[in-house]
């Protein structure tokens, strides 16, 4: 994850914008043209390109901050995304490509990177963009008043300086591997910002940015709307609004979808396989199906007395069915998983500890720890104490609730009590796990090409608001994600996060639960869709709906 894990609703990985351009607009993708390969869907037919029209999304939480920096969520991000822009992203094939940077040059020891911006850039209020802008998002994300998850890879920057208008130049204290990813963060306006208490800026509600959409309204719950930049350096959108919708709930949401009140959703497995099998759905709409840059996991809080132990954290492991979820759940759209990366891609280690449903396993660990029926009554418990704790998941995500049921009747069964506890999104981030009132949860992580896995596993991140809110420590792992972050040798890197993940497995901080199909739908009006290995929505910009299917008239 170098452009690290964005919380999802999801499915829960700034962290920077280049993780959403890259792969929440994948997650919450869209139908269109005939897919590639590794693509399940529909195509549509062609049209001729116009300007117009408005599409409109569901999102089952609102957004909490619109300053990227500042939030963790997915919704904030995805919007952030649109309005904002980094100096580099990742283009449809997964290379990391110029965005406001048109190139860069990267010395022999790979310590400096000097970026060459594009000329002519204008912020959405029409002050130009410059390195100036550059320099000053840097030291705004390491300003130790920012209250932000995302300074440290910033802080690996030994020194950063504007050569002239539009040469910015930075040089780390030693080899760094995700430095050049690390700048696809939102850049942010200095002549708005200096001097300004980040955390009462007006721009949280009312960002200004360079990016393709240039925001306009914000009403708490209901929806936020974005209209097309004319003046946009890559070219005008063709789409001439977004507007996102907020549903809290999942078949709310598909009965809008089906009303046509709204364009796009991600589908459940259910609505997937059954609910759009018929001649309205495949008239109207396109869908999708691939394997997700995301995971889901059941995580424990480490804190909390009850799961100190590992020997407890891996009997719940053995006492968890995941092929049931899986096919149960999921109805097979997707895949087991057992660490923090996605099957297939290079940092992913096949032969850690596994954790097989094995009920019998799970009983020997937990009387190892201390935990018996000592009563006869079914219950497991310990100095007269029985084992009960509580799951907490998001509001609108009926997948994750089915899990924590099934979750729920498989602790049964060994003498666990769990209680299922479901929040609204935003005071379920904001009230339990940014500060840490939970005793476990599911959630998950978007997964970017980059591996590193900083943020959310190295003991420094446990703070309040941090990611690594499971607060896991371990010497060995911080170590090998300095190590992994410290070398741009990828057999090196490959050795240290193989080693993590047998780590991982070892501790079961969190049981890893599955790797998600996307499931996204769109409606068939959108043309100029291209699937790509990145996934659904890397060129939203060049999306259209020919003039004579256009629904909608934009006002700005």
């Amino acid at each position: 994850m170098s452009c690290k894990p964005v919380m999802m609703h999801m499915t829960l990985n700034f962290m920077r914008a280049l993780i959403i351009v890259a792969i929440v607009l994948a997650l919450y993708g869209c139908g269109g043209e005939k897919p590639e390969s590794d693509f399940q869907g529909g195509e549509s037919t062609a049209g001729d390109v116009a300007y117009g029209d408005i599409m409109v999304e569901g999102s089952i939480g609102d957004a909490s901050n619109l300053i990227s920096i500042l939030s963790s969520d997915s919704t904030s991000h995805s919007i952030a995304s649109l309005v904002f822009n980094g100096l580099v992203k990742y283009d449809r094939d997964m290379n990391v490509v110029g965005d406001l940077a048109e190139s860069w040059d990267i010395s022999e020891d790979g310590l400096e990177i000097t970026f060459h911006l594009r000329r002519g850039v204008m912020w959405h209020d029409g002050h130009p963009f410059t390195a100036e802008d550059a320099l000053f998002t840097y030291r705004l994300t390491i300003d130790p008043k920012t209250p932000t998850a995302y300074a440290g890879d910033f802080l690996r920057v030994e020194t950063a300086q504007v050569v002239d208008p539009y040469t910015f130049r930075v040089t780390y204290k030693e080899p760094f591997a995700p430095a050049l990813t690390s700048w696809g963060a939102s850049m942010l306006p200095r002549h708005l910002l200096e001097g300004k208490d980040i955390t009462k800026t007006p721009l949280s509600r009312h960002p200004i940015g360079t990016g393709p959409y240039m925001f306009k309204e914000w009403k708490t719950g209901q929806k936020i709307v974005l209209v097309s930049n004319p003046d946009y350096f890559e070219g005008r959108p063709y789409i001439g609004g977004y507007i996102m919708r907020i549903i809290p709930d999942m078949a709310t949401m598909f009965l809008e979808l089906r009303a046509k009140g709204i364009d796009r959703m991600g589908l459940t497995p259910l609505q997937y396989t059954r609910q759009t099998e018929n001649n309205l759905f495949r008239k109207n709409f396109n869908k999708y199906r691939y394997l997700s840059f995301s995971y889901t996991y059941l995580g424990y809080n480490l804190e909390n007395p009850l799961f100190r132990d590992r020997r407890v954290r891996q009997a719940i492991s053995y006492a968890i069915n995941k092929r049931e979820i899986v096919e149960g759940v999921l109805l097979g759209l997707g895949e087991e998983t057992s660490g923090p990366f996605k099957p297939g891609t290079w940092p992913y280690n096949h032969d850690v500890k596994q954790y097989p449903y094995d009920p019998q396993m799970a009983k020997e660990l937990l009387a190892e720890a201390g935990w018996k029926d000592s009563d006869g009554d079914g219950l497991l418990d310990r100095g007269g104490t029985p084992f009960v704790f509580e799951i907490i998941t998001n509001q609108g995500n009926e997948v994750r609730a089915k899990c924590a049921e099934i979750i729920q009747r498989r602790l049964a069964d060994i003498g666990i009590t769990v209680k299922i506890r479901v929040i609204e999104w935003a005071a379920f981030i904001n009230e339990f796990i940014n500060k840490k009132r939970f005793d476990a949860t599911i959630l998950g992580w978007t997964i970017t090409p980059d591996p590193d896995l900083y943020d959310v596993w190295h003991s420094s991140k446990t703070r309040p608001g941090e990611l690594n809110f499971v607060s896991f420590k371990n010497e060995e792992v911080d170590d090998l994600l300095e190590k992994g972050r410290g070398t741009f040798d990828q057999k090196e890197r490959k050795r240290c996060y193989g080693r993590i993940q047998e780590i991982l497995a070892e501790e079961q901080p969190y049981t890893f639960l599955y790797v998600p199909d996307a499931l996204p739908i769109i409606s068939s009006r959108f043309r100029g869709v291209d699937p790509a290995p990145i996934g659904i929505g890397h060129n939203f910009i060049r999306w259209y709906v020919p003039k004579g299917e256009q629904r909608y008239i934009v006002t700005r």
